[in-house]
């Protein structure tokens, strides 16, 4: 009877050991083939975003298809945006898709650009490439191909701008564009300033601007000029919902 059972429980073990070997043979195996490859648009774009035509179509990035070998499987795309010549070493995903090409309207392209790390107002060099995957967890990734292409975003935010005799444009347009913080939400100059007088405005337009009536770094609705009475490279800070300012000199 013992001899019996040491038969049948070694049976029972090779039947197991046939059937994990089945499943192994029998599982779907996808491999990668051949990465997408980015074909627009080319290192030849240049584009200066405006928040006053932000619905228009900006570009539509194309790219032909990854390929994979085995069995058929759903691919998912992924735009990358880096600072150019980073060799995408912290790169930003603008877009995820399934399909072969991404459109962005002017403000899309925008917000791409601002959460990539790029700063308003200023031309930015950004390589751009896709990147495929297939399976939840983005299995067996392959990457295009990159381009160099310029862009300019503008803030999405209260563009406020600093003017006057000490600015380095004088009380001449456009104004000193001012810096914003997504952190504190608050605006910075850091720069040379010469003896005279500043105020902000916002949108380069003096429909709204600020002074300080009583020059003790409280912020009044039209207010007075803000004097400058020694040249230099300055620091200032400004909270525009406190009405606030802090000004130094570095």
């Amino acid at each position: 009877m013992k001899n019996i059972y040491k038969i049948l429980i070694a049976f029972v073990g090779v039947l197991a050991v046939s059937c994990n070997a089945d499943d192994v043979e029998d599982r779907p195996v996808i491999e990668a083939a051949k990465a997408p490859v980015l074909l627009t648009p080319k290192s030849d774009f240049s584009i200066v975003l405006q928040s006053t035509n932000a619905a228009n179509a900006a570009t539509t990035f194309v790219w032909d298809d990854a390929q994979y070998q085995g069995t058929e499987t759903i691919v998912t795309y992924s735009l990358e945006m880096a600072k150019a010549g980073t060799n995408f070493a912290s790169p930003s995903v603008v877009a995820t898709t399934t399909d072969k090409f991404k459109s962005f309207t002017v403000a899309e392209l925008n917000s791409a650009c601002l959460n990539a790390g790029f700063a308003p107002f200023k031309a930015a060099q950004i390589d751009v490439r896709v990147k495929s995957s297939v399976g939840a967890t983005g299995a067996l990734g392959q990457v295009s191909n990159f381009y160099t292409i310029t862009a300019t975003p503008y803030p999405a935010w209260p563009n406020w701008g600093i003017i006057g005799s000490a600015t380095p444009n004088g009380w001449n347009d456009p104004d000193t564009n001012l810096d914003y913080d997504l952190a504190t939400k608050k605006y910075s100059y850091v720069g040379p300033l010469v003896v005279g007088e500043i105020k902000f405005r916002l949108d380069d337009a003096w429909t709204t601007n600020f002074g300080d009536d009583g020059n003790d770094l409280t912020l009044d609705a039209g207010g007075a000029n803000i004097p400058i009475p020694v040249a230099g490279n300055y620091t200032i800070v400004i909270d525009f919902t406190a009405k606030t300012y802090t000004i130094k000199m570095n």
